[in-house]
């Protein structure tokens, strides 16, 4: 079988432009409505707005190679990242690591790509890893860079990447193609086709050990981000990991040819949902500021507790909707204690109540949150 990167024509590309104009001209109008709503925020607001968007791309594009991170590390690190409060709390390696990754994007996206960015951000990312030979730099290794499948018998090779003797050669011509392509450049493209042209294009040369996606998808928001002079705050990797399988799906088949109109339509198709699901995040943000505003002289200690966690979820929720159970799970309290403060909680419209008797649940109200 022969691989993308065996074909005559590698690395250039094709795809059909006629059939993504109307794709990149709902993507920079979605982009004008978002700059515009964004600047439109509190400096206060904005920073803990900032925190929440970046520190959730974070922990689902690590999410996405099997990697759980820690949420309040992660979040703290990016606090201490961009100066915004006085919390020095310990941060593990990880999770340092890949805020740091994020942090550097979203503050030096406008500088043109190099080596040394990408190797900064692998050894970002590899932070606290002892089983990678080369942290920083590029694979060497003489045996192939396979994907397979996690069967333990006759394994399925789902894409072989080039050789480890390529690397400098295939990056040198990666780096100048990012380069040329971006605004100003001498062959600049639209901005979805060339974020995701760079993404297919970068995990196809596979020149890392490990962290490959992660990177790749950096990538992505960095050129995603130079087209629109700034950050995008987009949810790309938060949108790829609700649908992960799709995404896996989209590389496998295209990763044998260099026409990429598949790919990119549905990379194209994947960063307008992610603009969506960016506005909802800030109607959630919000919504939430809004039922604190409403509720917090009103709530007990264990309410405030319950409320935070469901709260911690984000727009997907509490899964099912919070029992009784769950109540007395997380604040330590007895049924009746449970059950008196569910009622208040649904008395005073801060919840609503859904099912009987052991199918009983109840929901956070934003509605009340938004008005």
């Amino acid at each position: 079988m022969a691989w993308n990167w065996q074909q005559p024509d590698w690395p250039q590309f094709t795809y059909d432009a006629a059939d993504l104009e109307p794709l990149e001209h709902r993507f920079l109008r979605r982009s004008g409505e978002f700059i515009g709503a964004f600047k439109h925020i509190g400096p206060g607001d904005r920073d803990v707005l900032k925190i929440e968007l970046i520190s959730s791309e974070a922990l689902k594009t690590s999410e996405i190679e099997g990697e759980i991170l820690n949420r309040d590390s992660v979040q703290a690190s990016l606090r201490q990242q961009f100066g915004i409060g006085s919390d020095q709390q310990r941060v593990p390696p990880a999770e340092r690591g890949m805020a740091e990754m994020m942090a550097n994007l979203y503050s030096s996206f406008a500088k043109p790509l190099t080596h040394e960015t990408m190797f900064a951000w692998h050894a970002m990312v590899m932070s606290g890893h002892r089983d990678i030979q080369v942290i920083g730099g590029y694979r060497t290794h003489a045996e192939p860079m396979q994907i397979v499948s996690a069967r333990l018998h006759d394994p399925e090779v789902y894409f072989e990447a080039p050789p480890s003797s390529r690397m400098r050669q295939e990056m040198d011509e990666f780096v100048a193609w990012f380069n040329t392509t971006a605004p100003g450049g001498k062959h600049p493209l639209p901005a979805l086709t060339r974020a995701g042209t760079a993404h297919l294009y970068f995990v196809s040369i596979h020149p890392f050990e490990d962290g490959n996606g992660r990177i790749g998808r950096a990538l992505a928001e960095k050129s995603l981000a130079q087209n629109l002079g700034q950050p995008t705050l987009i949810a790309l990797a938060y949108t790829i990991e609700r649908k992960r399988k799709a995404y896996y799906a989209a590389l496998e088949r295209n990763n044998k040819a260099n026409e990429i109109t598949d790919w990119l339509a549905y990379f194209c198709e994947t960063v307008l949902e992610a603009q969506g699901n960016t506005i909802e995040r800030i109607d959630f943000y919000f919504a939430k500021s809004k039922f604190y505003e409403r509720f917090r002289d009103r709530l007990n200690e264990r309410q405030v507790k319950v409320i935070a966690r469901i709260f911690r979820e984000g727009i997907d929720g509490f899964k099912g909707g919070l029992s009784a159970e769950n109540y007395i799970t997380i604040t330590k309290t007895s049924r009746a204690t449970a059950t008196r403060d569910l009622q208040d909680l649904v008395a005073c419209d801060a919840f609503t109540r859904t099912g009987e008797l052991r199918h009983t649940r109840y929901h956070l109200n934003l509605d009340i949150g938004r008005g």
